[in-house]
């Protein structure tokens, strides 16, 4: 069955290049140019993911990601951010909203398509056991809850800073590099955007407190957990 793509972008050259490309590759694609009409589509269609640009009229990217993530019958729908806005803390809130990924233009629109291929393969990944658990270093991580806990006390992650966590929670003491990390979690070949995975770090040590400590820089190469003496 062919899967379906909202693409939100006001730029009519960038909207086409995508859109023509998606369909060539045999996706269903519907194109708009503002937040407003989005929503409506998404009331009447359902969509595997959205490609939002956030500099929109009207409703931007970013307000309607959040929508879209409050409506239990759009939360499922993966969120790629397409944007000129590069610095750290826009790319931040576009993966606080619950985005799988943050990708700066001018980009690649093969690249773009691998990461859009392999987020529906992700999303399509059958559910953990449900009663599986990793306990370590005061962490309690619940796959199947999608749960963390740290000394007892709840911390609420996004869906990507779950899935890091995960990797490393599996491995402690091992060494990922960004490219590791984006290749678990997305399966994405060669696909490689490493800003958006030092945000992500950056946002999971912050939400961690001071059991952030246990996530340490690799220099050179990139992440681990590590564990108490």
């Amino acid at each position: 069955m062919k899967q379906n793509i909202l693409i939100v972008e006001d730029e009519p050259q960038i909207q086409d290049l995508i859109r023509h490309g998606l369909e060539r590759e045999g996706f269903f694609v519907s194109a708009y140019q503002s937040g407003e009409q989005a929503l409506y589509a998404v009331e009447n269609m359902r969509f595997d993911l959205a490609l939002l640009d956030v500099m929109l009229p009207g409703i931007d990217g970013i307000e309607l990601c959040r929508r879209l993530k409050a409506d239990p019958a759009t939360e499922p729908m993966a969120v790629i951010f397409l944007s000129a806005k590069s610095e750290d803390a826009d790319i931040a809130d576009g993966l606080e909203m619950g985005a799988v990924n943050y990708i700066t233009k001018p980009f690649s629109l093969k690249s773009l398509i691998s990461m859009i291929r392999a987020t529906l393969r992700l999303s399509s990944k059958p559910l953990p056991n449900i009663n599986e658990m990793i306990q370590l270093n005061g962490f309690a991580l619940h796959l199947g809850k999608h749960e963390l806990k740290v000394n007892g006390e709840r911390v609420d992650l996004t869906r990507t800073e779950f899935s890091i966590l995960t990797l490393m929670m599996k491995n402690p003491g091992w060494a990922y590099s960004r490219s590791q990390i984006i290749n678990s979690i997305h399966n994405a070949g060669k696909v490689v955007n490493g800003r958006a995975i030092d945000v992500q770090i950056l946002n999971l040590r912050r939400k961690l407190g001071a059991a952030g400590r246990h996530i340490e820089t690799v220099r050179g190469i990139g992440y681990r957990m590590v564990l108490d003496d």
